[in-house]
């Protein structure tokens, strides 16, 4: 008897059809000989919704009283998808996060899982029952409180479930059959991959593919806990993602995918000294007020008066806070000015056969040459080479790529709801 924790993402149970659909796949997994955990994101748009209506109530609202309200969404998916699997003749239980012993950092709208103590959950399912369990949310042990895991963060829910329990797998369901060599939205002729590791996986989540939330991959990676990222639509497999890139045989390593992401912005800090610390300066406040540093670019040194640029990418979400925190330095720092563009993307290749393959960075900066697209900055991993460039060429880049590096399939891709989780 195999343990398999299943997550339902918004699209898989946005309306009651839906949900009955779901709690049909999960007592069919129950009837085959295995127990089961599921977790539950909210239904459809019910978050955006929430957010909207807080948002007219008080355009600041409390942090604390914001992870109240939104909590309430996978509250309800989670009670209606445990009415539905009874309706289907199973034994079921349901639970939210802080019940299921999920205990996170005290941080509002971001916080973090320390631990997941899932005793009763456990309990449930020794007794034969089906958990189901609320994602998005926890408590913090010190307050109390309810907290929410921010974007994705059911993904994490039930990959730190499926770590603290010992399950098999960990099962991801959204609109689409598994992980693809580029968004089917934005590339065509998108393939479907079979397998992909760990580290495969964490650099197409931090590019910007959307499938996974990239907390739950590095969690996951963390404890071992194999994934399979599945369609609630069909019967379809999936994509397995599993395993280290060191497993990876040479002659078996190839390029993965293309991922692109168009929620960076691009901060260029104009004149600053190009002595030992001030760099560190920027970034150490940065870190402080907790906003993510992407890509940086440090300019040769001016000869003249000694001073350099640097650039940086960053979320949008986080732009107008970083703007505001560096304004505020730049004139005791002597610097010159600060420049931020919010018109801009990361597009990436990645795949375990970069090690193997040389000239993939002539093939890449090519293949964006011919289809006309400048390169504003780049970087690179192991794995991995991401560009940034002009937002409105995102979407041909992502095709340029995918066609340079012979990565489409023979039929197109299907996308079963259009949202992608």
């Amino acid at each position: 008897m195999a343990l398999i924790v299943q997550k339902y993402g918004g699209s898989s149970l946005e309306s009651a059809e839906r949900i009955r659909a779901v709690a049909e796949r999960v007592v069919a997994t129950k009837q085959a000989g295995n127990d089961v955990v599921v977790v539950c994101s909210a239904m459809g748009d019910t978050t955006d919704e929430l957010l909207d209506l807080a948002a007219q109530v008080n355009p600041n609202p409390p942090a604390r009283e914001m992870d109240m309200l939104l909590t309430a969404g996978e509250r309800i998916s989670n009670s209606l998808v445990a009415m539905a699997v009874a309706a289907q003749g199973a034994d079921v239980q349901s639970f939210t996060g802080s019940q299921a012993g999920v205990i996170t950092t005290e941080r509002h709208g971001n916080a973090r899982i320390i631990e997941v103590t899932p005793g009763r959950v456990q309990e449930a399912v020794d007794q034969g029952k089906v958990a189901i369990v609320a994602g998005f949310q926890g408590v913090n042990r010190d307050t109390k409180d309810v907290t929410t895991l921010g974007r994705g963060g059911s993904d994490t829910t039930a990959v730190a479930l499926a770590a603290a329990m010992k399950a098999d797998v960990c099962e991801i369901y959204s609109d689409v059959d598994g992980v693809y060599t580029a968004d089917p939205r934005i590339v065509s002729d998108a393939r479907q991959l079979e397998q992909l590791c760990f580290e495969e996986m964490l650099e197409l989540a931090a590019s910007g593919s959307k499938i996974l939330v990239l907390r739950s991959v590095e969690y996951a990676r963390a404890w071992n806990v194999p994934m399979r990222v599945r369609s609630s639509y069909s019967n379809d497999p999936g994509t397995l993602i599993a395993g280290a890139l060191e497993d990876i045989p040479v002659e078996e390593a190839v390029l993965t995918g293309v991922a692109t992401d168009e929620s960076e912005g691009k901060i260029t800090i104009l004149g600053i000294k190009d002595v030992p610390g001030e760099a560190a300066k920027v970034f150490r406040a940065l870190a402080d007020a907790e906003i993510n540093i992407d890509m940086v670019l440090q300019n040769i040194s001016s000869i003249e008066d000694n001073t350099t640029d640097i650039t940086f990418t960053l979320p949008t979400a986080d732009g107008d806070r970083a703007l505001e925190m560096l304004g505020a330095m730049k004139d005791a720092e002597g610097w010159d000015d600060i420049a931020y563009n919010d018109q801009v993307g990361k597009v990436s290749l990645v795949g375990a056969g970069m090690k193997s393959h040389p000239g993939v960075t002539a093939d890449f900066t090519e293949a964006l040459r011919d289809a006309g697209i400048n390169i504003d900055m780049m970087n690179t991993s192991e794995i991995r080479i991401t560009a940034v460039v002009r937002q409105d060429d995102l979407a041909e880049a992502a095709r340029a790529l995918h066609t340079k590096f012979e990565l489409g399939g023979d039929e197109p891709a299907i996308v079963y709801a259009g949202t992608g989780r």
